[in-house]
């Protein structure tokens, strides 16, 4: 066949036809060399609970990311990852945020051109490493950057950052950031979002479609509890976001009813103040504290605007409902009152008098709640949910990517859709993955073997 002299390219097959679709998408005929890339390691949080399940998919993976400067580094089977110049650059291991403004040349510096496919777990700039036009750049997104965009307004609150010569400068680095996002949006091949609300974040700052895998929550350690007693429950990072205060407050003007809090941080000052009599702020607790409370308690009650929210799943595995902000990601993670087996109840304003309604409405209809419907739903976001529909996302992505050195069970291979062999191969991984937000991210509220830092349960160490 005669080849086009500048492209080198079959010159017959047409860009828009079949043929030349099935020839980019045909097996490579040698194991794929994989990188997976994350933002910063410098906590065990929701992202990284993402990158220990793409490296168990991928166990042999080199990682990269901005900066490494996690302890335990179980959920990363030991391995180190590949880091930019912010890792050397002073004070980075408790100011590595403050370096934002390098952070987009930071990451273009990670040198990924030996690699066929490349992973990227983001909510920063981890989406925007280089590639070129024979890899394959997959990137999970857990959200386009919260501080650039929709939030950019309360992140400029929050910071203090409103007037004067710092919030100008502030204002021009997030303009900067927003166009370097936009721009390289284009260098990625195939999206996902942990969530229809995000997959909508995607549409709206990206122009792209973005396929929804739900991320991994460890159902599997939490236990149902068949018995509630008379209180409910909230558990978070004490940060504003959270909306702590706000749920405190709206207990205390409810005198009959008790509220359990857990978790602890800047905020917790404050509210304290606002607590009555009738809120026991435990601050922080072990994991197996919290997961008694989570086993017991009436309802969980949860305020935040979140991406996805692992809490109010978690609190679901055991068998409690949820009385929640009825925004983000908690509208694909709890069935309302009107849907099949409902699991919880939705306040649609961050306003006192709001929770309280919801509250009253929980207790008109507690009956209708079951614990054992409340657990089902949980189990739709399990480790194995979210191995299986991932590695089929690879394999369809680019075929004979997810061969290994065992065969894949059927049902976690799309082999046998896309007529590949399933021969097994090893293959070579890098994961590459960011933490989401400025702020303290959001973290796990259990697991095996982890404990409730700040209110919420981190991996300490864990597991298999």
């Amino acid at each position: 066949m005669s080849h086009n002299s500048f492209t080198d390219e079959p010159a017959m097959l047409d860009r828009g036809s079949d043929a030349y679709r099935a020839l980019q998408r045909a097996p490579v005929a040698r194991a794929p060399r994989v990188a997976i890339v994350h933002d910063w390691l410098v906590t065990y949080a929701g992202a990284e609970r993402v990158l220990e399940q793409m490296i168990a998919c991928f166990p042999q993976a080199d990682i990269f990311s901005l900066v490494d400067f996690i302890e335990d580094r179980t959920f990363l089977q030991g391995k180190h990852a590949t880091t930019s110049f912010i890792q050397r650059l002073p004070l980075a291991k408790k100011k590595y945020r403050a370096y934002l403004p390098l952070m987009p040349l930071a990451i273009e510096q990670l040198d990924l051109s030996a690699y066929d496919l490349v992973i990227s777990s983001s909510h920063a700039v981890a989406k925007g490493v280089l590639t070129g036009p024979d890899q394959v750049h997959i990137s999970y997104v857990h959200s386009p950057i919260r501080y650039a965009w929709d939030l950019q307004h309360q992140y400029l609150e929050q910071s203090n950052l409103t007037r004067g010569l710092r919030s100008i400068l502030a204002r021009v680095v997030l303009h900067y950031i927003r166009n370097w996002d936009t721009r390289t949006s284009n260098s990625v091949d195939h999206f996902v979002a942990n969530s229809q609300f995000i997959a909508r974040r995607i549409k709206k700052v990206y122009q792209r479609n973005a396929t929804v895998i739900f991320p991994p929550v460890d159902v599997q350690s939490f236990v149902v509890g068949e018995q509630k007693e008379a209180f409910y429950l909230t558990a978070s990072r004490m940060v504003p976001y959270k909306k702590i205060d706000l749920i405190v407050e709206a207990f205390s003007k409810m005198p009959d009813k008790r509220l359990v809090v857990i978790g602890d941080g800047p905020e917790m000052k404050t509210i304290r103040a606002k607590a009555g009599p009738n809120v026991e702020i435990l601050g922080y607790q072990p994991f197996a504290v919290l997961h008694d409370h989570l086993r017991r308690a009436k309802a969980f009650v949860f305020a935040a605007e979140e991406d996805f929210g692992i809490a109010p799943v978690e609190a679901q595995a055991c068998g409690t409902p949820v009385i929640a902000y009825g925004k983000g990601g908690v509208l694909e993670t709890v069935r309302e009152l009107g849907q099949p087996k409902p699991t919880g109840i939705f306040f649609r304003e961050q306003t006192v008098p709001s929770v309280m309604a919801a509250v009253s409405e929980f207790e008109q209809h507690a009956q209708r709640f079951s614990s054992h419907d409340c657990r089902m739903n949980a189990e739709r976001f399990s480790i194995a949910t979210f191995r299986e529909r991932f590695m089929a996302f690879v394999e369809q992505a680019m075929p004979g990517a997810t061969a290994r050195g065992e065969r894949l069970p059927r049902s976690a291979s799309a082999n046998d859709e896309q007529g590949v062999s399933a021969t097994p191969l090893p293959v070579r991984v890098v994961a590459l993955d960011r933490e989401g937000g400025f702020e303290t991210p959001e973290v796990s509220l259990g697991g095996q073997g982890r404990t409730a830092a700040g209110g919420m349960a981190l991996a300490s160490k864990r597991r298999s």
